[in-house]
Order: C-alpha cells, then structure tokens, then sequence
C-alpha cells in the first residue's frame, strides 16, 4: 500500500510529532534530549528549517517548524533517522525507536500559529508531569517567555513579535497567554477532517496549489483526501444551477469525490455529473 501523501510547499508551517515505537520511551535520560537537540541543530540548519517551538516528553516530541524551501519529508528523515542510529549506538540496541511515520499537521499561520505553539509547551502540564510549563526544562517556554537565552536554532522574536515589539511587554503577555490556555480547548478541536488547521479558504488553497497538483495512482483516493471540504459545505446555499454545476466540478476534480457520491448527495443520477464534470468550466 502506497504512503499517505504528504503535504510539502515552501514557507509551510507545521505541527510534527513522533511517537516512540510501541509507545516505548525515545529518551532514557537527559544525555539522550541532549543528543536529540544536537541533532534537531544540525538539522535545521542543514535543512534550512525555522523552528519555533518543541517539546521533548519521555515516548514522544513535538515541534512547530516552518520550511521556506518545502522540504518537510527529507528534513524529517534526518531529525528521526540520525537521532535513532546514535540511540542505539549509546545503548547498543537494534530495531525500530519511532513509531512508523511521523505526523505532521499543516497549520495557517495566521489563524492558529499561537494556539499550536501554546499546546506544545503545554504539553507537560497536560500529562500532569508538571503544573507550571516553567519547570519543564525541554521545552522552548523558558526561552520564550525570558526566563533563559535558550538555543541559538530557535526562533523566539516570530512569537514575541505577535504579542508586542517590545520585547519585555511581549515576553509578559506571552507568559499570560501561556497561563491562560492551562484549561483552554485545543485548537485541534478545530479540525473537521485530515490533517490540515486552517479556515476554509486556506484548505482550499491547499487543494488548490498541493495536493490537488500531486495526486497520482500511486496513492489510493481514501489516502489522498486530507482535509477536504464536506459535500454539505460544498453545495451550501448555491443560488443557481451555474452555481451547483461549478460545484459539482469542485468536488469531482479538486477533492476527489466520486460521481455516484456527488449524484447521491444531490438526488441526481451519476451520469449527469459526469457530464457535468466533463464539461468546460468557465471561472
């Protein structure tokens, strides 16, 4: 079975996690976070990534890093492959550490960037390993809010800038912020489908400009539809059959559904969206 596409384009943001293989723990002590930050420098630079937040727990991490040149999947490669080969030479074990393939949620800058990087850090405190983020030591918090220098590779300034351009007044609202999402919803209570975190308009996008462009037989349809409109939102309050037909042509052609589904949503027969679909569509 072909992998699930990923979603790569240049200046994504994403949510990445990885999880210890049958949930067994990644780090036996503070040499093996030490290790993985050496590693998680070397990549990014290497890979030209932007890293604005991350956490190490005990079976798994999580990161917000952002990628002006699209390249998520080979940047990946190497934080989780090279981490895994000096793993197992300090503890002379073989096999797999992580869990299959990472996750990586796509996130709208504009809409969730602090939302998902306040979950990040609050992630110590969620498990009740903590009760204030300030007191896990491996997470960015601490540098954030001021409270140490923290590592060169980490990109403080893109958060503070959101909360104020004066440093000092950003780092208190930061803190606030931080405290006042401890019982907040998560912004992943937000999601309807797949893995992308944004409005509509930036899912559209996605289809439009990524996955839309990359789909191939290579990759069952049931893998390949990650955050697609419902059909329900597709046809809601269409004013006119133009209207429904432009849909119709939406749904086939940028989201992948069938025309028997399209026809028994619609009450239609399936040859007439396929008609429909076929069509020339004027925009």
């Amino acid at each position: 079975m072909a992998r699930p596409l990923r979603i790569e384009f240049p200046g994504a943001l994403y949510h990445v996690m990885s999880r210890g293989n049958a949930r067994q723990d990644i780090y036996t002590d503070d040499n093996d976070r030490r290790e993985f930050l050496k590693n998680l420098e070397h990549c990014i630079k290497f890979h030209n990534l932007i890293c604005h937040a991350y956490c190490l727990m005990g079976n798994h991490y999580h990161l917000l890093v952002e990628t002006p040149d699209g390249n998520l999947s080979q940047a990946m490669r190497d934080i989780n492959g090279n981490y895994t080969q000096k793993f197992h030479y300090l503890h002379n074990r073989v096999g797999h550490l992580l869990q299959g393939r990472y996750k990586a949620f796509v996130i709208e800058k504009e809409a969730y960037f602090l939302a998902v990087a306040r979950y990040i850090v609050l992630n110590p405190v969620r498990d009740k390993l903590v009760e204030h983020p300030k007191l896990w030591k491996w997470s960015n918090y601490n540098a954030t809010a001021g409270h140490n220098r923290g590592p060169v590779w980490l990109d403080v300034d893109t958060t503070l800038d959101l909360f104020s351009s004066n440093t000092s007044e950003a780092r208190k609202q930061y803190r606030k912020f931080v405290k006042d999402g401890i019982d907040a919803k998560s912004p992943y209570d937000d999601i309807n489908e797949g893995n992308i975190l944004g409005s509509q308009q930036f899912i559209d996008f996605i289809w439009e400009k990524t996955v839309g462009s990359e789909i191939n037989k290579e990759h069952p349809r049931n893998e390949r539809i990650v955050g697609r409109p419902t059909l329900s939102e597709i046809f809601h309050e269409l004013a006119s059959r133009e209207d429904r037909d432009k849909a119709i042509k939406f749904a086939k052609s940028r989201c992948g559904y069938l025309n028997s589904e399209i026809a028994r949503y619609l009450s239609i027969d399936p040859s007439t969206v396929g008609k429909i679909s076929r069509s020339k569509y004027n925009k």
